[in-house]
């Protein structure tokens, strides 16, 4: 399956709206009808866990199929499940180990809540950073990008919050 956001899930990612947990607005987020579910799992911690998601977010009709010519080849999805199907949870709760997809997936929201309204062409140019960033010392780079802008916008407490977020967030350094 290659999930694609609907309505819903544009105005769910929306800035100021918040029902879902972190991870399923990744999820949300990456969900361009280009990733298929094996991609995700890379990013979910195995293909199972991200089917998991992807199916409850399918459910209560935040995401949708690529096409009728996936649905071939996927397994039927279950029937729609009524709203309650996700409850909602604070949008900053973290289930997850440490791991630079985390780290990513959290970047990702954090570009899109913090930089879309404000900057397009900053967010833009953010969203490529992350994707180029493939190692912790690249991840670190585009945070502290992001960071100096917050502080800039939104002061040095907002700032030192979300720097304590990532720390929680990004693996140990390794050390050779």
């Amino acid at each position: 399956m290659f999930p694609i956001k609907t309505d819903k899930a544009r105005q769910e990612l929306q800035p100021g709206r918040r029902t879902l947990g972190q991870r399923e607005r990744a999820l949300l987020l990456m969900s361009d009808g280009q990733r298929s579910l094996t991609d995700f799992g890379e990013l979910f911690g195995g293909r199972d866990e991200a089917g998991r998601i992807v199916t409850q977010l399918v459910q209560a009709g935040y995401l949708r199929s690529r096409g009728a010519e996936d649905a071939a080849v996927e397994r039927p999805e279950p029937p729609p499940a009524p709203e309650a199907a996700i409850a909602p949870v604070a949008a900053d709760t973290f289930d997850g180990k440490r791991s630079l997809a985390t780290t990513r997936m959290f970047l990702f929201d954090l570009c899109e809540r913090m930089f879309v309204r404000r900057d397009p062409a900053m967010a833009e140019q953010f969203r490529e950073m992350l994707r180029e960033a493939r190692d912790r010392d690249g991840m670190l780079l585009v945070a502290s990008a992001m960071l100096d802008e917050i502080e800039k916008s939104a002061g040095s407490d907002r700032a030192a919050s979300i720097r304590e977020r990532i720390d929680r967030l990004l693996p140990a350094p390794q050390l050779h």
